[in-house]
């Protein structure tokens, strides 16, 4: 007996089981997802009126699933926003009637049971059509006219904060549908305080391709701040450049990493330069050098240079135990021997506290620094290290406990 789509669908979406602990929403999540894989696979040989009206029942199902759910782990979110991007072209290929469309549109986001997603007019456009576009929008105006002022301020009361803030939303992505490059900037770009509104208005001009502007909103934005918000906005700029403008990239990776050094604004610079690093290195490793660690990791990872990483490391105090435990696993294939000293000091880093990971990782890790140095003079070394190790923790049991089962004297 053939199972309909909906009995294939929905009993995997819905459920009456207490949600509020973490593990068994994250089950129920990955159930949620197992379903809509279902649902996306049946689209291409389902009638699409019938696709609709599980998506439609399904994606219901779903709000309420996580209105009452711990979703920490943002798996039940995912997948009604994967719900919420297949509901549009649903709509569209059922031709579902503009009007019960706009209601539905409207109760979702002023009436819904949870007011953490959004509805993008763009994706329902074809839905719509020009009659249904015009009604959602002075639907959207009803909302406006009815709303108090606004009180200018974050901070002070404002009884229609969500509703204003789902009419500016829509604002924003109808100037996106209009191609209205003066609505775009004046409704991303806002009162122009911080970087995350140059991106904002970047990524929309994207959208409709106005490629120069959004260069140019980018590049703005870099100047700014908060830091890690123009950061944001230099990183968006170098891809449009990269993309639209190749022959300026590499100057901006070099700007953006003169204001921002790091490991990882050197790789992006690295990776642009290509041939031409060798003009560049000089520049980049004195610079990165006030920092031990962006000098170490972009050694390790971008040059993958394990010797001139080791040389960094110590010529320059590295004291990250992480990036050490990194470190010492590529120059082993180097010079094993001479990574001993560093074993040994993090294991004597593993066992300042008492923790019986900790103490797993410093029995791994020694039962490892016998293994390197059989068969040479540092040997007995290292056991007499593990013998002071032993003594020095005797009243740590579980520790010794560790130590035997990785087979240490």
């Amino acid at each position: 007996m053939d199972v309909s789509l909906a009995d294939a669908v929905l009993p995997l979406i819905r459920t009456r089981a207490d949600l509020h602990r973490y593990s068994s929403a994250n089950q129920h999540g990955h159930q949620m997802h197992e379903a809509i894989d279902i649902l996306e696979s049946a689209i291409s040989s389902t009638d699409p009126a019938e696709v609709y009206t599980v998506t439609h029942k399904a994606l219901a199902s779903a709000i309420g699933v996580i209105a009452r759910a711990d979703d920490s782990a943002g798996i039940i979110g995912d997948a009604c926003r994967r719900l919420l991007a297949l509901h549009p072209t649903a709509a569209a290929a059922a031709r579902v009637p503009a009007a019960r469309l706009v209601d539905w549109m409207m109760k979702f986001q002023f009436d819904g049971d949870v007011d953490y997603f959004e509805l993008d007019p763009v994706a329902y456009a074809p839905a719509l059509g020009g009659a249904g576009m015009a009604k959602y929008r002075a639907r959207l105006m009803e909302v406006r006219t009815g709303l108090s002022p606004d009180p200018g301020d974050l901070l002070a009361p404002d009884p229609d904060r969500g509703a204003r803030w789902v009419v500016e939303w829509n604002d924003r992505r109808l100037a996106v549908l209009d191609h209205d490059v003066d609505a775009v900037i004046r409704t991303h770009a806002r009162d122009r305080r911080v970087a995350a509104w140059f991106v904002d208005t970047a990524e929309a001009l994207t959208e409709i391709g106005e490629f120069d502007l959004a260069i140019d909103w980018a590049r703005q934005g870099v100047d700014i701040g908060p830091w890690h918000q123009s950061l944001k906005a230099a990183d968006f700029w170098c891809r449009l450049l990269s993309e639209h403008r190749p022959a300026e990239e590499l100057d901006a990776r070099l700007t953006v990493f003169r204001c921002w050094p790091s490991s990882s604004t050197a790789a992006q610079l690295h990776k642009t330069a290509g041939g031409e690093w060798p003009s560049y290195a000089e520049e980049v490793m004195t610079t990165l050098s006030e920092s031990p660690r962006n000098a170490v990791q972009f050694a390790l990872h971008t040059l993958k240079n394990a010797n001139l990483a080791w040389e960094l490391a110590h010529s320059l105090a590295l004291d990250d135990d992480s990036l050490w435990a990194e470190l010492v696993k590529s120059y082993e294939k180097i010079d094993p021997v001479a990574t001993l000293p560093v074993h040994r000091r993090l294991v004597d880093g593993a066992l300042v506290s008492a923790d019986a990971q900790q103490y797993r990782r410093a029995a791994r890790r020694l039962a490892k620094m016998r293994k390197i140095a059989a068969g040479t003079d540092q040997s007995a070394a290292v056991d007499d290290y593990v013998a002071e190790l032993r003594e020095a923790h005797r009243r740590r049991p579980r520790l010794q406990q560790e130590f035997d089962r990785a087979g240490l004297p």
